[in-house]
């Protein structure tokens, strides 16, 4: 089989223009960025707010494992599927981070016959949103610490300082700096710290804005600093608010773009759901929705992570609700839950299976718990036995779920019409949507809650200084705010090596932040990286130009 660049490149694709007409926008409505991506303009976005919603359905996964599940690439095999069984579909999906593309995981354009075109933009330079996302986060840094060394009038204090600088970039030589050294006239010395672009608040407010009003509004609310005394210091106060808004003016648009199968995709906005609340958009999923009788859309790694956060923080902020939820699972990563070595996996194991099968347990119970439709989708490989996937679909069939294989990886659309269909079934389905807390619970209580009800944790201790923070927090009222929980995503628990469905652990909340102008309270349990390191053979070593001028190496 040919490599998925290899796949990419001998797509037919439509000319951006025609991908717009076919779901009902003008040629003027679109911003070309040059032939087969464009964004879409406030015009195209403002004529769609009369028009009815389609159904949304939500594609998550289980905890992900070494040998990849293909959350994305079923997406868009959905999306395909979708096409092939008459239903008019609108995937909208995350934009990828050149982190992962030139580190270990890849990118974010699915994979085979299951992927966004043109790839090679996508996971490179896109249309420029990562980088004017990284420019008005470091503009707001840079004025914070001039406004410091030109006479501090607001009596920041530099060692409470909130923000970090951010690059969309492996690089752990950035974790922690000292910045400002050299003398007066270089700004006063202080600790300072870098993040990947999407762990930024910057990227959780572009995602979470109804429009360049709200975009600034949220900017504004950003909490930078403390001063001497105590006091909050946000960003309007600093007067960044503005000029970042104007840097993201074009950023804020969705992209538009389409799968090999010239399928419709919006593609906008990329935070992860680890350290962030890992979903596109609100804006490129409700264009979707207004675009398409279904909108096809994902969140970032596994329910625990991704589905708990679109559906508690993206829904509640979005007034929206999915009509369908997908979990993709694989035999392959059931058996690596049942103690089966990554080399080991393509050998047929129902011991290990039967085992591994209580984590895919695990996220069929979470997911049941907001009230949704839930279908199972397996990922197909080729080493999958008759055997294997008769044990999977008697397991959801006993845990009252619908099932389906699906071969997109490998056949495209025409892989996942079953899946399709189930899930166009299941979006008729009676429906009792409902967020895990209400809004008015006190903060430690959705803590805890999130804790026991999605993790099967026995309750959650903290630090010394995460209480103290949340405590500070509260006094400044965002004791009403949902919380992001950032933690493992190998895992249920805060341990990335406890595989299936941990039970007896405890939860511990090592550091808090308040995103303000996001609307969220942040919660880092375990060891998490907000900035991530390269890998010893990153896969930047592989990516290179060919004689011809061709990209080569990029998957």
């Amino acid at each position: 089989m040919l490599t998925d660049i290899e796949i990419a490149q001998q797509a037919k694709m439509k000319k951006i223009a025609q991908i717009a007409a076919e779901i009902g926008i003008d040629e003027n409505d679109i911003e070309p960025y040059g032939h087969y991506k464009a964004k879409l303009s406030d015009d195209a976005l403002n004529k769609l707010k009369d028009k009815r919603d389609g159904k949304l359905v939500l594609v998550t996964a289980v905890n992900p494992t070494p040998a990849g599940e293909g959350k994305t690439t079923v997406s868009i095999g959905l999306g395909q599927g979708m096409a092939k069984i008459g239903k008019k579909a609108v995937i909208a999906l995350r934009e990828p981070s050149l982190g992962p593309v030139f580190g270990i995981k890849g990118g974010a354009a699915g994979g085979g016959y299951s992927q966004v075109v043109p790839m090679e933009d996508i996971n490179l330079h896109f249309t420029g949103d990562m980088h004017a996302i990284t420019s008005a986060n470091n503009l707001m840094c840079a004025i914070l610490d001039n406004h410091i060394q030109q006479g501090n009038e607001l009596g920041i204090d530099q060692r409470r300082v909130m923000i970090k600088r951010c690059l969309d970039m492996n690089d752990r030589a950035l974790r922690n700096i000292v910045c400002s050294l050299g003398g007066r006239l270089n700004g006063i010395p202080r600790e300072d710290h870098f993040i990947i672009t999407v762990a930024s608040e910057v990227m959780a407010i572009l995602c979470l804005a109804e429009d360049v009003f709200d975009l600034k509004k949220r900017l504004g609310d950003i909490l930078v600093a403390y001063t001497y005394d105590g006091k909050p210091v946000y960003c309007r106060d600093i007067k960044a608010d503005g000029a970042m808004t104007v840097l993201l003016k074009d950023a804020i648009k969705p992209n538009l773009v389409q799968t090999l199968e010239n399928t419709p995709v919006i593609m906008h906005g990329g935070p992860f759901a680890n350290i962030a609340h890992g979903c596109n958009s609100i804006r490129a999923t409700k264009a979707a929705m207004k675009l398409g009788d279904y909108c096809i859309t994902e969140a970032g790694f596994g329910s625990d992570l991704g589905a708990e956060k679109f559906l508690d923080i993206k829904c509640r902020f979005a007034g929206i609700k999915p009509s369908c939820i997908v979990l993709v699972s694989t035999v392959r990563s059931m058996k690596y839950n049942g103690g089966v070595e990554k080399n080991m996996l393509t050998q047929e194991n129902m011991e290990a299976l039967k085992k591994g099968s209580s984590n895919l347990g695990a996220h069929i119970d979470n997911l049941k718990k907001f009230g949704v439709p839930v279908v199972v989708a397996i990922n197909h490989f080729y080493a999958d036995t008759d055997r294997e996937i008769e044990f999977v679909k008697q397991f959801c069939e006993s845990k009252g779920v619908d099932f389906s294989v699906t071969k997109c990886f490998a056949k495209g659309g025409e892989g996942s019409k079953e899946l399709a269909q189930k899930v166009a079934d299941a979006c008729e389905k009676e429906n009792h949507f409902h967020f895990l807390y209400d809004s008015d619970m006190p903060l430690y209580e959705k803590i805890d809650t999130i804790a026991r009800e999605i993790y099967g944790a026995d309750g959650v201790d903290y630090t010394k200084d995460a209480k103290k923070s949340l405590d500070e927090f509260i006094a400044l009222g965002a004791d009403k705010m949902p919380v992001c929980m950032a933690k493992t995503q190998y895992s249920l628990s805060d341990d990335p090596a406890a595989l299936g469905r941990p039970e007896h652990f405890r939860i511990t909340v090592s550091s808090a932040s308040l995103s303000n102008g996001a609307g969220f309270v942040v919660c880092q349990t375990g060891s998490i990286m907000t900035m991530p390191g390269l890998s010893k053979n990153p896969a930047a070593y592989n990516i290179d130009i060919d004689e011809n001028g061709n990209t080569v190496g990029l998957f």
